[in-house]
């Protein structure tokens, strides 16, 4: 029986998948997408307004928060590898998760590669844990309910 529930669902539960490895990220953003509208007018027009139609689709860079460990270098060395035409594009795969783990919204990022790593920043009296940022670009993403 399908999830009767007039509740939105909460936004903390998710995952995110490359390459067959799952990536325990902090936080997700950037999953928008927008369409430029083009303004066309006819010079034999009657009216004195423009018409509009849907143009180019542009998709946001995606950003990404995770927690640094020991050993785990693995978003920077993506970063560092990606020079000129020779960049590895990896899928993405964004899942956001119900109370049982099972995916009910599914976002899927194509040819995405890494534009800018941020390490943590450091602070002597603070007592925050490590966090690294790394935004992508990509060539497209799907919403589909799972």
């Amino acid at each position: 029986m399908a999830d009767q529930t007039p509740w939105p669902l909460p936004k903390f539960h998710f995952k995110v998948e490359w390459e067959g490895s799952e990536l325990a990220f902090q936080e997700v953003s950037g999953l928008d997408m927008e369409t430029t509208a083009i303004e066309y007018r006819a010079g034999n027009d009657q009216s004195f307004s423009v018409q509009k139609m849907p143009g180019l689709k542009k998709f946001s860079n995606i950003t990404m928060k995770k927690g640094m460990f020991r050993g785990d270098n693995a978003l920077f060395d993506w970063f560092t590898t990606n020079v000129g035409s020779a960049a590895e594009r990896k899928g993405l795969t964004i899942s956001l998760l119900n109370e049982e783990h099972n995916a009910v919204f599914v976002w899927t990022v194509e040819r995405a590669f890494p534009v800018k790593v941020a390490g943590t920043d450091l602070k002597a009296e603070g007592n925050e844990v490590a966090v690294e940022t790394i935004e992508i670009a990509h060539e497209g993403v799907t919403l589909k309910p799972a």
